[in-house]
């Protein structure tokens, strides 16, 4: 059995360093450290890597999966389905805007959202289904685009887990009513915080341009390219959600070397498809690693054994996680909560793996032979 390292491996941490630290100081340089240039070149940089139209970077991904929403026309009494199985945040936006969450159904060789129920659960309330891009592997697109065109409904797509990924060749945000991606600090690109919003709708671009910085027609970068530097118009419902410069420097030096960060989390994923294969107690789910940029690896830990697992690697400083809690049975959320026994007993077997760019292949073998450990006493 490979030995451990001194070091406890992490569930997940970000990959960064000197040239993040560089990009940094030249804005510190500029004085200018909220939203400006170096926001409008990352927003370009985002662009033209996915071959979009439009990219408007926020402050999280929670904010720009609220402000496509709201950017939408999503509101009072308006039904938003969307799988339980997800970060909280995917329900809060939804409940925020005092619209309603549907909750449906997902795949259990995927953890992608169950079309067929999520169809089932159309009405003529529904306006839009929120799809995630699970661990960054994409869901059927062609199928829910031609589900929201047979019922006029749009289709916001949570790709917090999802940068870089693609669908049929095609970069997910590259199509589609809208895209929402998140760039906190352990997903694919990390602005330290950060999210963006990706679409072709020219009128909704500019109005979530303007709910980012308050609903105001201008901001404060353009304001004082022009002579009445103190004039603003508040023209919308806006929000303090904009991307500072600083946040976007970090994403500037991230994005450089994306290619070098989603081949180490190809690599890890493989690995680890590869050696966890064929292990009697744990089930794994499908990857398209041509497709698929990896967030994160999650196992299915059979006979209820997930929590003895998470106990045993804990003890040899393997930090593990679930990914996530069923958002229907959580309590703020029980008002709109229904059977879904799927992922009722998908929730309860999933177990998150140790995966990011700098884990080496010693941390992998390390994690893997102690599995084989657990599974073989």
């Amino acid at each position: 059995m490979v030995e451990s390292s001194t070091k406890q491996i992490q569930v997940s941490r970000p990959s960064i360093g000197v040239d993040e630290l560089e990009e940094v100081r030249k804005v510190f340089e500029t004085g200018w450290l909220g939203l400006g240039s170096t926001v409008f070149e990352f927003e370009t940089r985002i662009r033209d890597f996915l071959g979009a139209k439009h990219v408007i970077a926020v402050n999280s991904g929670t904010t720009a999966l609220h402000i496509a929403l709201d950017a939408h026309g999503i509101g009072e009494g308006d039904e938003v389905i969307v799988p339980s199985l997800t970060f909280c945040a995917s329900i809060q936006v939804v409940t925020a805007l005092k619209a309603i969450p549907v909750f449906c159904e997902i795949e259990p060789d995927t953890l992608n959202i169950d079309i067929e129920d999520a169809r089932k659960r159309i009405t003529h309330k529904t306006k839009a289904i929120m799809p995630v891009h699970y661990c960054g592997n994409s869901c059927d697109m062609d199928e829910l685009l031609k589900i929201g065109k047979e019922n006029n409904i749009f289709i916001i797509e949570d790709a917090a887990h999802a940068f870089g990924s693609s669908y049929k060749g095609r970069k997910i945000g590259s199509f589609g009513d809208a895209t929402c991606f998140s760039f906190d600090p352990i997903k694919n690109i990390t602005c330290g915080e950060g999210g963006a919003v990706v679409l072709s709708n020219d009128t909704i671009a500019e109005s979530m341009r303007r709910k980012r910085i308050l609903g105001i027609d201008k901001d404060a970068w353009h304001r004082y390219e022009g002579e009445r530097s103190w004039f603003y118009e508040v023209t919308t419902q806006g929000y303090r959600y904009h991307m500072s410069n600083i946040n976007a420097a970090i994403g500037l030096a991230q994005l450089r070397k994306f290619d070098i960060l989603s081949e180490k989390r190809k690599h890890i994923t493989n690995g680890y498809n590869e050696r966890l294969n064929g292990i009697k107690g744990i089930k794994l789910i499908r990857w398209d690693l041509k497709e698929t940029v990896p967030f994160m690896y999650i196992i299915h830990v059979q006979d209820g054994k997930r929590d003895e697992l998470m106990n045993f690697l804990n003890g040899k400083g393997i930090v593990t996680g679930v990914h996530y809690i069923a958002n229907h049975i959580q309590p703020y959320f029980s008002k709109y909560s229904n059977p879904l026994p799927v992922t009722e007993s998908v929730w309860e077997d999933i177990l998150t793996l140790p995966l990011y760019p700098d884990m080496t292949d010693k941390d992998l073998a390390f994690v893997v032979d102690s599995i084989k450990t657990f599974f073989e006493r």
